[in-house]
């Protein structure tokens, strides 16, 4: 059993925290009704919030982006042009998404970047952790693509705080990182977790 707050220091303390007891793959797997929970509770006046979509009035999303309900993005947030937000998705304070980036169903903590061209599929990333362009977190392994088989979960990764993914680096569905991790540029973790 892994605990979030070793990977996330600060996810006892994010409107996240109700939910630090579940396992990564449990917390993704209910993304899309955990964001709609805190789209309810977030405190008026400081989000723009249309058709499931809430945005921090100091947020910037440019034109071109594609955002879908339910989202969440947090003070100070950034969203390029031609970014796809989508699955149910929280981003905490100042993160970043470059453009042609991808995020799907994951929780985003401070500070993090994802660099242009990216996908991060039902994942956790922690504060601070930064994705060079190019870096993929798969979500379902081919392998185990059989329709109702408890193996063909989505489930991408859990990168720990201030951890460093190198540009065009694969992260295979499962993969696990501690925090202040250093994933080489063009390399591949895969890791099954048990």
């Amino acid at each position: 059993m892994l605990r979030l707050v070793d990977y996330v220091a600060d996810i006892g303390a994010s409107p996240v925290a109700r939910w630090a007891s579940l396992q990564p793959e449990e917390l993704t797997a209910q993304s899309s009704s955990i964001v709609e929970h805190l789209l309810a509770a977030l405190p008026s006046g400081e989000y723009r919030v249309n058709s499931g979509i809430a945005v921090h009035v100091s947020a910037t999303v440019e034109q071109g982006a594609m955002l879908k309900p339910p989202l969440v993005l947090s003070r100070g947030v950034f969203v390029a042009a031609g970014a796809y937000l989508r699955g149910g998705c929280w981003l905490g304070e100042g993160c970043c998404v470059g453009p042609s980036a991808e995020l799907k169903s994951s929780f985003v903590f401070a500070g993090s970047v994802l660099a242009h061209l990216n996908f991060i599929g039902d994942s956790i990333i922690g504060t601070e952790v930064n994705f060079e362009a190019g870096s993929v977190v798969c979500n379902l392994r081919n392998e185990h693509r059989a329709r109702g088989s408890p193996a063909a979960a989505k489930f991408g990764a859990l990168v720990g705080d201030s951890s460093c993914i190198g540009a065009n680096a694969v992260l295979a569905p499962g993969t696990v990182l501690m925090p202040n991790s250093v994933v080489q540029r063009l390399a591949l973790v895969d890791q099954l977790r048990s």
